[in-house]
């Protein structure tokens, strides 16, 4: 089992281009069959692992898969000056960043307010999602809503637009208590820190605007894409609500209550290891499908497996790119897809990719 400093090591952050031009990183770790997070708002590529309260999702999910996650438009370390946060620029994020990973089949992984987005993609593309999880998630926020509950949304808009840029963490110190209330205070301060990294305040109101109007409860019906639905049966941010009618709406979708008062679990409660098992046991469908070591060189387009073969008879990166009058970066792309599609990263990949090259059928090759 890879350590988790071989795990953090492995990890390599990378750039795409939205539609719109919008910059997004996103980063690559782990081995194993691919998973795409589209993970919740508060989020930084590099100082996760750090992270007291997400490190522990990177690791255990590293050891199962090849993790693919990125920074939302306007967070982390993806473009932060950006105007349009609606459901539509979301969904070609993901898009861009599944096309740029070279990512042709893939389970995704939904977290809390990536669910619109990621049911969506579900459905405009069901030929490359292999699995979907959906964990404390929703299809819209705006379900399950009260009265009270629309008063309390207004006074935490008011919050983020007058406290959230503050040093004092005062303000955003009340969604960290709703979020992970079990939490140990070294926790709570490290979350309040990530609210400050990850998004300005205007980033967080706007961006909180637009997931309030997003909606994709008109497209579960149409899923039929294995859906395991996870959610914590005592949250705050999410009502248990959401992730019932989930699983309700998706054909044969399984629901997975979590004894847990934390939107994000933490490592030392019980809810964990159940989380840990149930994701685990549900990816291993993949594993078994496509091999431990990721899809397969089957699963290789014409090109890639062109600029795989020269990679095997000791060509360089440029002398490829010459050879098949491909420029440089073009040739590190393919490469990257490759890679990712094998499930291995790291200083190790480019042997690796040989290695499973060298040992397909001939069919294969």
């Amino acid at each position: 089992m890879r350590s988790v400093a071989a795990l953090e090591a492995s990890q390599r952050v990378r750039f795409c281009r939205s539609a719109d031009g919008t910059r997004i990183a996103y980063a690559v770790h782990g081995t194993g069959p691919p998973l795409l997070l589209d993970a919740c708002w508060l989020s930084h590529l590099e100082y996760d692992w750090q992270s007291p309260v997400w490190r522990h999702y990177l690791v255990e999910l590293g050891r199962v898969a090849t993790v693919v996650r990125f920074d939302e438009r306007g967070h982390g370390m993806s473009d932060r000056d950006v105007a349009d946060f609606s459901l539509e620029r979301r969904i070609e994020d993901l898009e861009a960043v599944t096309d740029h990973a070279g990512l042709d089949r893939f389970a995704l992984m939904a977290m809390a307010q990536g669910g619109p987005v990621a049911l969506h993609y579900a459905h405009r593309h069901p030929e490359r999602v292999t699995r979907l999880v959906c964990a404390s998630t929703y299809s819209a926020s705006s379900q399950h809503v009260t009265d009270d509950d629309r008063a309390l949304e207004e006074a935490f808009q008011a919050m983020i637009r007058a406290g959230w840029d503050r040093k004092d963490p005062l303000f955003r110190r009340v969604f960290t208590s709703m979020m992970i209330p079990d939490a140990s205070e070294e926790q709570m301060v490290w979350l309040d820190e990530l609210h400050h990294r990850s998004a300005s305040a205007k980033t967080a109101y706007e961006s909180r605007v637009e997931r309030g109007r997003a909606d994709a409860t008109g497209v579960l019906p149409d899923l039929t894409v294995p859906t395991l639905v996870i959610h914590s049966r005592h949250e705050r941010m999410n009502d248990f609500e959401h992730g019932r009618s989930l699983a309700a709406g998706i054909t044969d979708a399984r629901l997975v209550p979590l004894d847990s008062r934390n939107h994000i679990l933490l490592e030392d409660e019980p809810a964990w290891p159940v989380f840990v098992r149930e994701v685990t046991a549900f990816l291993a469908g993949d594993a078994s499908a496509s091999g431990d070591a990721g899809l397969g060189v089957g699963s290789l387009s014409t090109r890639e497996l062109e600029v795989l073969r020269l990679v095997a008879q000791g060509r360089d990166n440029s002398s490829i790119a010459a050879d098949l009058t491909l420029s440089v970066r073009t040739v590190e792309r393919h490469l990257q897809r490759i890679y990712a599609k094998l499930g291995l990263s790291g200083p190790s990949a480019r042997a690796g990719a040989v290695a499973i090259l060298l040992g397909a059928t001939p069919t294969e090759r």
